[in-house]
């Protein structure tokens, strides 16, 4: 089970970026490769989320870009 505590999911205002949602995660030192790789497959799998960016910060921290299309839908009556 991945402790969740140290995460900061925040979805971001990407103007001019296409029709996206973003939200990113900040991944802590402590949460292995293996518990990072179960946490994104499950926003994969579940939320519909794709991995756009991953950056590794000074003292191990990870910061995770995902985005998902917008479907916008017109209304018809």
């Amino acid at each position: 089970m991945v402790d969740l505590r140290g995460t900061v999911p925040a979805n971001v205002p990407a103007p001019g970026l296409g029709e996206y949602e973003w939200r990113v995660l900040v991944l802590p030192p402590r949460i292995s490769r293996a518990e990072a790789r179960d946490l994104l497959v499950g926003h994969a799998e579940y939320g519909g989320w794709e991995l756009a960016r991953v950056r590794v910060l000074t003292g191990g921290t990870r910061q995770v870009w995902l985005r998902r299309r917008i479907i916008r839908v017109v209304r018809t009556a």
